[in-house]
Formats: C-alpha cells, sequence, structure tokens
C-alpha cells in the first residue's frame, strides 16, 4: 500500500510540474498565442487558464533573469504599473504601460530590472484608481501604507528583521515627553532597552530620527534587529532612542521638513536637551564612540549634518538614501569639517532614489580620506531596502 501511495504521489507530482512555465519566453509565447486566438471565447479561456497557472505557481508579477512580466486581469479602460521605479508616475521617462491581450480581460506588460531587485509598486486603473495588486500576496509597507512588492529572483530577504519566538526580548518603553527651550515645542521619543538591562553598565546608544517609523515593525523593524542581533550575540547590548517628529498634540502635523533641513535649533535640542536626559536618566555612555546618529532620506540629511556640526558629539553616523538635494550646503559643511575619526555608513537605491546625492558625497569622503562603507543596492527609496541595511550597520558601529 505504501509504495502505492509513493507511486501515485509521484505520478500527480510529475503532471503538475510539467506545467510549470520555466522562462519568460515561455509565458510571452503563451501571451501571444492567445492573441491570435481569433475566438473571443476560447482566447479568454486561453487567458484564464494561463492566469490561474501563474497565480497557483506565486508567479504574479513573472520574473525570469532580468525580466519581468506585469499582469493585470479585469475590466478597464487603462492599466500601468507604477512604483520606485518611475518616482510613483513622476519621472514620465519611465513608463509601464499595460497592453490588453486581444479582447480578453488580460493586461499584460513586460520590463527588466537587475535580477537581485526589490521595488515597491502599485497598479493604476483608468489613470486614476490606485490598487494593490490582488493576484501578489508581497506587500512592504511604507509611511502611507501597503504597497505591492516586485522580489526579482537574485533577491534574497534578511533573516534579521522577522521575529522568532525564541529571541530574548529587550522593551520598547511608551512614548515620553520632552519640553525643548531651542525649538520652542514639545518632542516625543521612545526609549529602547536591550534584555538584561539591569545586568548592564555604560551602554552605547543610537539616536533615530523619524522614530516611529523606524521602530514599527512593518516599517523599520529596528527593535525586531536589535532583539535579534543582541541574543545571537553580534552585537553588544545597545540602547536606541527613537525620536518622532509628529506633533504629539495633532499626529497629522510633521515637523520633519522643518527639523532635519540642516536646523541649528533641533541639532541644539539634541545636545542640549535630549542626550543629557538619556545620559542622566538610563546607564549609557557618555563617550562620542559609542554614540550614533541614524535617518533615512531627509533623516540621512539630518545625520551628516549632526555628525560633521558636532563630531564630538556623534562618533557614529548612518546616513540611508541621503537627501542632501533638499540643504546642498551640507557638501560644502562636510567639505570644511575637519575629522579624521568618525565611523560613517552610507547608503543608497540605485532605482528612483537619491543615488547621484550619495554618490557625490562619496566623492567627498574619498577626497578627505575618511573611512567608511558605501553601499548600493538595486532598490528604491523604500523602507524595504533600509530594514534589511540596519544588522550591518549595528554591526559595523557595536560588533562584538
Amino acid at each position: 500500500m505504501r509504495l502505492f501511495c509513493v507511486f501515485l504521489f509521484s505520478i500527480i507530482l510529475i503532471s503538475c510540474s510539467g506545467d510549470n512555465l520555466n522562462s519568460s519566453n515561455e509565458v510571452q509565447q503563451r501571451i501571444n498565442d492567445i492573441e491570435q486566438i481569433t475566438d473571443d471565447e476560447q482566447a479568454q479561456q486561453k487567458a484564464d487558464e494561463l492566469w490561474q497557472e501563474l497565480a497557483s505557481l506565486d508567479q504574479i508579477p513573472y520574473t525570469s533573469d532580468s525580466t519581468v512580466i506585469f499582469l493585470y486581469k479585469g475590466e478597464a479602460e487603462t492599466v500601468s504599473w507604477n512604483g520606485d521605479f518611475n518616482s510613483w508616475g513622476g519621472n514620465k521617462s519611465v513608463q509601464i504601460t499595460g497592453e490588453q491581450i486581444g479582447n480578453t480581460d488580460l493586461w499584460v506588460a513586460t520590463t527588466e530590472f537587475p535580477s537581485d531587485a526589490r521595488l515597491d509598486y502599485k497598479i493604476t486603473l483608468n489613470e486614476s484608481d490606485w490598487i494593490l495588486d490582488p493576484a501578489n500576496p508581497h506587500q512592504q509597507w511604507s509611511g502611507f501604507g501597503p504597497n505591492s512588492e516586485l522580489r526579482m529572483p537574485d533577491w534574497k530577504p534578511e533573516p534579521l528583521t522577522f521575529r522568532s519566538p525564541e529571541t530574548n526580548k529587550g522593551l520598547l518603553w511608551e512614548p515620553q515627553m520632552l519640553e525643548s527651550q531651542p525649538l520652542g515645542y514639545t518632542v516625543s521619543y521612545q526609549v529602547y532597552i536591550p534584555n538584561g538591562y539591569e545586568n548592564t553598565d555604560e551602554l552605547p546608544v543610537i539616536y533615530v530620527t523619524d522614530g516611529q517609523e523606524y521602530s514599527d515593525d512593518n516599517l523599520g523593524s529596528m527593535v525586531i534587529v536589535l532583539d535579534n542581533l543582541i541574543d545571537k550575540e553580534l552585537i553588544k547590548p545597545v540602547m536606541a532612542v527613537f525620536v518622532n517628529p509628529l506633533d504629539p498634540s495633532n499626529p497629522d502635523i510633521n515637523r520633519r521638513m522643518d527639523e532635519m533641513g540642516n536646523n541649528e535649533d533641533y541639532l541644539n535640542f539634541f545636545v542640549e536637551e535630549l542626550i543629557p536626559t538619556i545620559e542622566s536618566e538610563y546607564k549609557v555612555s557618555p563617550k562620542k564612540e559609542d554614540r550614533a546618529i541614524l535617518g533615512t532620506s531627509l533623516g540621512g540629511l539630518n545625520a551628516t549634518y549632526f555628525a560633521f556640526s558636532r563630531p564630538d558629539i556623534f562618533g557614529n553616523v548612518a546616513i540611508q538614501a541621503p537627501a542632501f538635494w533638499y540643504r546642498e550646503e551640507i557638501y560644502e559643511l562636510v567639505k570644511q569639517t575637519e575629522v579624521d575619526d568618525i565611523n560613517i555608513y552610507m547608503s543608497v537605491g540605485t532605482i528612483g532614489d537619491n543615488t547621484i546625492d550619495a554618490r557625490t558625497m562619496k566623492t567627498i569622503f574619498e577626497e578627505k580620506n575618511l573611512e567608511f562603507t558605501y553601499l548600493e543596492v538595486n532598490e528604491g527609496h523604500s523602507w524595504g531596502a533600509w530594514r534589511t541595511q540596519l544588522d550591518d550597520i549595528l554591526i559595523q558601529f557595536f560588533g562584538e
């Protein structure tokens, strides 16, 4: 009986695997064949069969090597795909517009990306209705909610961004408030303390702007990454301070455009108020080599401004997808600052990100003979990219 079951299972497996689509050329040929069918009902039947086959294999969008075939099934006047790759429709030179296959309800668009790319996108129907890809189960959250996620074949997820029930967890305190004299308003922040904090002394500490997003498990996942790295003894126990740019009394007001634009008052808030408060209330090291500043986009600009304005305070700086275009005087500040002992990590995406800004600063770092880590990834301006780099950043700054 057992042999019969194994034999039957093998027949089923072979028959199922024989229907797999093994290349983009094969998928495209199936699409071309459907276009040639003159009977609309038969064409729709073949389109349904192709769709069901791809969906059952979790192959929508279909990817092979550097080719991606976007697909949508439904009634529409127009269908397009917008995301990181065309600045969410803002870059008119990159248009991914669907073609309706005959008189069926199947829409297709083919393009190419690096084989290890990972990108956020949405489907746009009738030029105005933006939706998640209903056939794609993979999503990446942004500050504005979820996006569909294109995963090219050679892209690999970062295991340290996933929570394990076996991992010893630290504690993220409830939001605390600090009335700032330089800023003239109240700032909210949260403190992460590592597991075993009571048995530690003089912990290193990383200050994180846009902290409400870095600490969110759907966005930056930084608490998860910290827990995993500390539990695996890949870094020393580290404390993190997540600073929130949202007005505590009205979260619809986001102050980051003002705070992170080379704002001396914001720097003074950190140096004169926040850091002294943390160092008086928690067991953290007062040494600059044990203190880091981290930020992305405008936060990357801000981190650079902080580190090169006060290299006596910040010994480590992590600069992700820096929006140096917002305050281009940052380049001159870095050129003029005399410093040779700062620990620098800078990263940027190559697709719809601040790539030119980062490369310009990279050249300045090289001209100053600074030691630094520089990373370019085939991704966009997305938490999907930034969260996977946090382990490398934290290991560089605080590795055991």
